[in-house]
């Protein structure tokens, strides 16, 4: 059965939402209704919202100019997430770099906030991580630590992880082992934009001088993508191969002494020896294998 459609109406005469006329309950309609289930809708004093720890620790200041410009022109489109403190506050969940930009426009005394009352530690650090991780500005470093938090407050394995957060089992583990690497290699992948897998194949190399090295270019940002590292794993590989063949070393066989001559005399020797069929067949395979080996 074929589908119908509404007749197409040209830009003139199309109608303009304005969202911060309309901001209600309703908004809770295209939020996650798992997260944010039981959440009430509230207009909250900026100087009561407390913000701790947070998932997101890279923000861009010319991007937050342009945020509170936005808010200040067209108010709050998408509420904070709050959770009570017990004392009169709220703790932020969601919406630090929202609450950051609307804390530089001097006009902006209440937002809209969505209140989460009783929901666990465990709970709330799904429901952050969830609502930063789908925004693009989210740096994977600063979702890698976050993840590693997650489990360390909920001792879940990477399965549980996986169910709780809603990401898949590889970027689960690709996450841990990155938040595992040391605070200046995380620091540096911040500083410089480094690709992903740049840390990850870092991390696979096994500890030495080479492994050093490559630290050392990614500290100074001289490493940000995968295909430069690729290049110089390969080239280092290369070098450790030329360096192994030229240090193989073959025996040492006594000066102006040829190997037939050695076997010659060997075998002339032997016969000169009083000792029996078994230990002399021993001997001449000594002999030759010997001989074999000054030959290679």
């Amino acid at each position: 059965m074929a589908k119908s459609f509404s007749a197409r109406v040209s830009k003139k005469s199309r109608k303009t939402l304005d969202m911060s006329e309309n901001l209600s309950r309703d908004l809770l309609k295209y939020a996650d209704q798992k997260l944010l289930e039981g959440a009430r809708l509230e207009e909250v004093r900026l100087k009561d919202i407390l913000v701790k720890e947070q998932v997101r620790t890279k923000f861009n200041d010319g991007s937050l100019k342009e945020l509170a410009e936005n808010i200040r022109v067209n108010g709050l489109i998408q509420p904070l997430v709050l959770h009570p403190d017990g004392k009169g506050r709220y703790t932020l969940i969601c919406g630090e770099r929202r609450f950051r930009a609307m804390s530089t426009l001097e006009e902006m005394e209440f937002c809209p906030c969505f209140i989460l009352d009783g929901k666990t530690p465990e709970e709330l650090m799904a429901i952050q991580f969830s609502e930063n991780s789908s925004r693009e500005e989210l740096h994977y470093i600063d979702k890698a630590d976050g993840i590693l938090n997650y489990q360390k407050a909920t001792k879940a394995s990477e399965r549980k992880i996986t169910s709780a957060l809603g990401i898949s089992k590889s970027e689960v583990h690709r996450s841990l082992l990155i938040a595992k690497l040391a605070k200046r290699v995380r620091e540096a992948a911040k500083t410089y934009d480094i690709e992903k897998y740049v840390l990850l194949e870092y991390d696979a190399l096994n500890r030495g001088a080479f492994k050093k090295e490559i630290e050392k270019k990614i500290l100074t940002g001289e490493l940000k993508k995968r295909s430069q590292l690729k290049r110089l794993i390969n080239k280092g590989s290369v070098v450790a191969a030329r360096q192994k063949i030229s240090t193989k070393k073959k025996p040492d066989v006594p000066s102006g002494l040829t190997a037939n001559a050695f076997l010659k005399a060997m075998e002339s020797k032997t016969k000169e020896m009083d000792i029996d069929p078994q230990t002399l067949k021993m001997l001449k395979t000594l002999v030759k294998e010997t001989k074999d080996m000054m030959d290679s």
